[in-house]
Formats: C-alpha cells, structure tokens, sequence
C-alpha cells in the first residue's frame, strides 16, 4: 500500500503524487530563475518530466505554484526584515535590509518580479507578505526616529526602489552583474535625512497597489 503524506490544505497526499509536485517546485524553481514568471507551465512540466495536466492538478494556479516555489525566499525575506529590527544602529539595520533585499533579487531574476507583484490566489503567500509589510514599516519608522532615514520616506518608496532595481538586474545581468550595487549605493545617499531635498508627492498606497496588480 503507498504511503501517504499531506497537502498544504492537510488533505492526505499520495507517494508517488508527493513526489510530482517536489518535481514540478523544483523545475520551476530552476526555470523561473532562468527565464523569469512568465515562463511556460510547458517547460515546467516538461523540466519536472511530468504531464501539465499533472502539474495543473496540483498547481490549479500560477500564483499557487509561484508562492510554493518561492515559500523559502519569502520567509528569508522576512528573516531579513527582522534582523534589520534587532540591529542596535537603525539607520545600519534599513542600509542592510535594503542591500539584502536587493542582492536576494540580484541572485534570482524571478524574485526580483515576486517582490514587485501581487498574488490575490495565493492568500498564505500575501498574508507572509503582509506580515512583512507591517515589519518594515516599523522598519522605515524606527530610522526615521533616529535621525537618519529623511522623513518623507514612505512605504510606498519600498517597491519603487525594487522596481528600478529590477531594472537594472535584468539590464545588466549578463555584461555587469554587479551594477546594481552602485545603484543601491547612489539611493541609499539619497535617503540620508541631512541630505534631504524637498520631492514630488508620493503615488498612493492604492495606486502602488494597483501598479503591482498591474504586473501580476
């Protein structure tokens, strides 16, 4: 008799079905970092050896098989997030939340269009996200009660930020891996508070958000 083991949503899972779906995470985990989110649900399959309609059956989604190829990304996302609170200088703790953040999208293309969508499907994945979310606003807060962090920095800034840095991960990927970096470090001087010149109003809180469904 196969044995059997359990689903996200704790319904019992087949052996050998246990073992499609590590394939299918596995494959797309690989080719998502090759190719991006829009890669084909074929070559997924194809890559994991399994039929699409096995991967269909247990992904009925994009966004589920997105947020189980990227659960540990996500969670080391807000790992970083939460070190940065612990860490006694404020201004230090945003600076390195920030580099991680965008070295985590420099290391994987389909992350840096994780951070910058939005996946109404996957609601444990946004719920992650949102916990996140909460974090780095205390984040943002707590270097601007420092001192350090300008004080018209606002949340909104945050996918601003990951969006331009996208940009130049994919722009540059194959000729100067490592360009962004020098971006990062142009922003960060920005954001210094005794460096702080007066700017456009900020998009809205929804506007942001329609922006990133927008992308999805």
């Amino acid at each position: 008799m196969a044995s059997v083991s359990t689903t996200d949503q704790g319904r019992p899972l087949r052996a050998d079905a246990e073992r499609n779906r590590g394939r299918v995470v596995n494959a797309a985990r690989e080719v998502f970092a090759e190719r991006g989110l829009e890669a084909s649900s074929h070559e997924i399959a194809r890559r994991a050896g399994v039929g699409v309609a096995t991967l269909f059956r247990r992904f009925p989604s994009r966004d589920e098989l997105v947020a189980a190829t990227f659960a540990d990304k996500m969670a080391a996302y807000g790992a970083a997030i939460e070190a940065a609170l612990v860490e006694p200088d404020p201004w230090v703790g945003f600076c390195g939340y920030v580099e991680r953040v965008c070295e985590m999208q420099a290391d994987d293309r389909a992350f840096a269009d994780v951070l910058t969508r939005s996946f109404p499907t996957a609601k444990a994945f946004e719920e992650d996200r949102d916990r996140s979310a909460r974090a780095l606003a205390r984040l943002i807060q707590r270097a601007q009660e420092a001192g350090r962090l300008r004080q018209d920095f606002v949340h909104q800034d945050v996918p601003l930020l990951l969006m331009a840095n996208a940009g130049v991960v994919t722009g540059t990927r194959d000729a100067a891996p490592d360009a962004w970096r020098r971006l990062i470090g142009y922003l960060l001087q920005a954001f210094v508070a005794e460096s702080a010149a007066p700017l456009p109003e900020p998009p809205t809180r929804s506007a942001m958000y329609g922006a990133l469904m927008g992308l999805a």
